[in-house]
């Protein structure tokens, strides 16, 4: 793995590289910025994983798991995106949210990786109202084909 390019300057939330007058190789900083930038718009990961995919996609992306092993060691909870023949490591902040497309759901970092779980549809009971189970299953339907709940 090579090491991740280290920015004297760079913006406060996500170390996107700033520019200086004069500066050479301008190019670096600013495919790098993009590289970050279109990492993070809208950003969608493939799936949640400990360790790094056997066969890397380029540009792909996943969140690291606990745990995480080989490449992604020491990097729980991060971005990991493929650019040639390393990995590109984004920290995440506080609101961050992120599409898993394996889970077809929407997850938000307040600290630590949230989404939301499936709730437990009602059963039993003395007395079971068909029309409030089926208005139940229906917001629960209409949330997974938002993205807000993970399907079953």
């Amino acid at each position: 793995m090579t090491d991740a390019l280290i920015f004297a300057n760079a913006t406060p939330r996500f170390a996107l590289p700033l520019l200086h007058t004069g500066q050479a190789q301008k190019e670096v900083f600013v495919n790098e910025a993009l590289v970050l930038a279109d990492t993070l718009l809208h950003c969608a990961v493939t799936g949640e994983s400990a360790s790094p995919p056997e066969n890397p996609v380029e540009d792909e992306a996943w969140l690291i798991g606990t745990g995480a092993s080989d490449d992604w060691e020491g990097h729980d909870a991060e971005i990991a995106t493929r650019r040639g023949n390393a990995w590109i490591f984004v920290q995440p902040r506080d609101g961050m949210r992120v599409l898993d497309i394996s889970a077809r759901c929407e997850m938000l970092f307040f600290g630590s990786w949230r989404k939301a779980s499936l709730p437990v549809e009602p059963l039993g009971g003395s007395i079971v109202d068909g029309e409030a189970r089926a208005a139940i299953n229906d917001l629960i339907s209409a949330l997974q084909a938002l993205g807000i709940l993970p399907s079953a």
